[in-house]
């Protein structure tokens, strides 16, 4: 465990990853609270819900570079004080709106949604030396695991607990006091340099939007299809099984697995590279459909692909931190932001549609195949010759 306690000796990395911590949390929410509030609170179907949460996720996907790229630009405590205080309104504004009024606004208020996980891969690439960034990004992916073992029922026990209208306002006066206390922290974004920079001094896009970038970002596209895709096929299977009072139970044996193999990742001297850990997990989850029944039998055969989960995300991030220079960091990561958004796009609905019209076995297929087509494309985009980077942008 040295590689950890390097990472947390440094200076503002534990305070850091906490206040990192707290933001994700109500990300973690938000989704199954807009859904519940739409279906129970609205009388509207899934469906309905669905397509609300598309917008706001469609918002995010387009806003993150947008906002990495002022975050580049304007900084830090701007970018945060703008996003608080819409996402604040937002949320304290959705339970006294009507539906068409929700659906409407659900894409600008996606956009203007607090950048937690790029603000957290940014400021560990400035204050962790690159050669302990692997184990950085490990715990960085370990911590987004933790949250989602505990955000989603937390908010389903708050919903449940209290009125519709009271856990809605509280999830926005949680998001603005997040982004406050980012404000208020104002953690680096970039490396402390001997000589600065001259004030919007950035390299050119083709620099380092290169085919290995876009290679890195398609595959982390077919890590977050696998994802999804195979959250909803183990969701389906529990229910076409009667075993839905198990899911909890699921679900946090499949992030258990993602949190062990991300700590493996992060202390070995030498992990696999991005491609390879995706192609894992692609193929892994492929079978996993085979063995669908008793439920206890379905929750083992998940844990391999998931084994493999964290250690992707956190290769992920680390090769877009290392090809992509500091004063574009912000887009970078941003983009890398947008890229996952679209897995998650396609994923759904996709395996959606493979386990309406063939059964929840197919869908666990369709979630790793699916998978392994984006990242095809991504792996062989990475063939394609990149120009050579400008030497005097190269990142120190």
């Amino acid at each position: 465990m040295q590689p950890y306690r390097r990472v947390l000796s440094v200076p503002r990395v534990p305070s850091t990853m906490a206040l990192m911590f707290l933001a994700r949390l109500p990300m973690t929410m938000n989704g199954v609270l807009m859904t519940l509030y739409i279906v129970t609170g609205l009388g509207r179907g899934y469906g309905a819900a669905g397509l609300v949460g598309a917008g706001i996720t469609l918002g995010m996907a387009v806003g993150a570079p947008l906002l990495g790229r002022c975050l580049d630009r304007y900084g830090l405590r701007p970018v945060v004080a703008v996003c608080g205080i819409g996402t604040t309104v937002f949320w304290a504004a959705a339970p006294h709106l009507p539906y068409a009024a929700l659906a409407a606004v659900a894409v600008p208020a996606g956009m203007l949604s607090v950048p937690a996980g790029s603000l957290a891969r940014q400021v560990l690439a400035a204050l962790v030396p690159p050669q302990e960034r692997r184990a950085a990004y490990s715990l960085d992916t370990i911590s987004i695991e933790a949250t989602f073992m505990i955000g989603p029922a937390a908010g389903i026990a708050a919903i449940t607990a209290f009125s519709p209208t009271w856990t809605l306002t509280a999830l926005g006066v949680l998001f603005g006091g997040t982004a406050f206390l980012i404000w208020l922290v104002n953690p680096p974004l970039r490396e402390e340099v001997a000589e600065p920079e001259p004030p919007g001094a950035r390299p050119p896009l083709r620099s380092w939007l290169t085919g290995r970038l876009v290679a890195t970002l398609l595959i982390a596209a077919g890590a977050l299809f696998v994802l999804v895709g195979t959250e909803l096929a183990t969701l389906a299977a529990l229910r076409s099984n009667g075993d839905l009072q198990v899911t909890g139970l699921v679900i946090a044996v499949m992030c258990a697995a993602s949190i062990l193999g991300g700590i493996v990742h992060g202390a070995v001297r030498r992990s696999l590279p991005q491609g390879v850990l995706m192609l894992l997990l692609a193929l892994l989850v492929v079978p996993v459909g085979l063995a669908d029944r008793p439920w206890w039998l379905l929750m083992l055969v998940l844990i391999p692909t998931n084994l493999v989960c964290a250690p992707t995300l956190a290769a992920t991030t680390e090769t877009v931190s290392r090809i992509a220079p500091p004063q574009v960091r912000g887009e970078a990561m941003g983009l890398q932001d947008a890229s996952t958004r679209l897995g998650l796009a396609l994923g759904g609905p996709v395996v959606g549609f493979a386990i309406d019209h063939s059964s929840p076995a197919w869908g666990f297929a369709a979630a790793g195949l699916g998978g392994l087509v984006l990242a095809a494309a991504g792996l062989l985009r990475r063939r394609t010759p990149a120009p050579e980077p400008v030497p005097a942008l190269a990142e120190r």
